[in-house]
């Protein structure tokens, strides 16, 4: 949720009755610093912050979220063991993403109080296997004996109730919040995503770190790169720096890296976020209903 999801999204999630994650991935320590401060004066619920370990300040983001008293840590992209021991050691509760059993079960053997499997038709950075949640939550489930959150795919309540009927305990959801009114994105990515249909999305770049992506003119530029056999350096070379900015913060549609996950062709409408967390709820009870009278 790089560039979208700021102290206004996490906040109303909050407020809604879910739990708001600050995106730390696209913020300098000093924005991320604000973003908590101003997220603890908006919400008296409990929020967290999501933290991909593969971004060279990481010592201080990590500082900044102890002094900060943070309580929630969401930790991705990297070794758990690096910093779960520091967090847990000052009262944080920290869940993992992963994106197979094997990374499963190394975070539950680094310590982690949850983890997040996140299936192949999540958006932005993904795994490598191409593992879809439908599989990926029961072979998790099997494995671990810690609380699991299933990601990847899910913007309503059936699929909510799906996740948790495959071993999940909750959810976690991006792409639906995405397009909503507190998201901190550019209104053109948000209106992008609301045209998304079946197919528009692929995952691409495996060679640098695997991404999904909407096809639009950068999308396509990769492909004729890709048709010439291209080597690492040469996709570095054309993805360049702070191309996801452009895209989905600057909302240039054309040369910007617009990460959104499979689940967008089923996003018609840009909502506020309370409004969509009390349409999952009300259709995941619904459904759980629907699916008790059928049995």
């Amino acid at each position: 949720m790089i560039w979208n999801s700021g102290h206004r999204l996490a906040s109303a999630v909050s407020n809604a009755g879910g739990l708001g994650l600050i995106g730390a991935g696209s913020m300098y320590p000093d924005v991320l610093r604000e973003h908590i401060r101003k997220c603890q004066l908006e919400t008296q619920m409990p929020f967290g912050v999501n933290v991909p370990m593969l971004y060279p300040n990481i010592e201080e983001i990590m500082d900044i979220i102890v002094q900060e008293g943070v309580k929630i840590v969401f930790s991705s992209a990297g070794n758990p063991k690096t910093w779960t021991p520091f967090l847990k050691e000052h009262g944080i509760t920290v869940v993992h993403v992963v994106s197979s059993t094997k990374f499963a079960l190394k975070a539950q053997e680094a310590g982690v109080d949850a983890i997040v499997a996140e299936g192949f038709e999540a958006g932005g950075h993904n795994g490598r296997d191409e593992t879809t949640t439908l599989t990926l939550i029961p072979m998790v489930r099997e494995q671990i004996q810690i609380p699991l959150i299933a990601a990847g795919g899910i913007a309503t309540g059936r699929g909510m109730l799906a996740a948790m009927v495959l071993g999940a305990d909750g959810v976690q959801v991006g792409s639906r919040f995405a397009a909503s009114h507190e998201s901190s994105s550019h209104n053109n990515f948000k209106e992008m995503i609301v045209k998304v249909k079946e197919g528009d999305t692929q995952l691409t770049l495996k060679e640098l770190a695997p991404v999904r992506l909407i096809k639009n003119k950068f999308y396509n530029d990769l492909q004729e790169l890709y048709a010439k056999s291209p080597s690492v350096d040469d996709l570095k070379a054309l993805l360049g720096r702070a191309r996801a900015k452009k895209g989905m913060f600057e909302g240039d549609m054309d040369e910007g890296e617009l990460e959104i996950g499979q689940i967008a062709g089923l996003i018609h409408e840009i909502k506020p976020a309370g409004q969509i967390v009390a349409e999952m709820m009300a259709e995941f009870e619904q459904a759980k209903k629907e699916a008790i009278h059928l049995g």
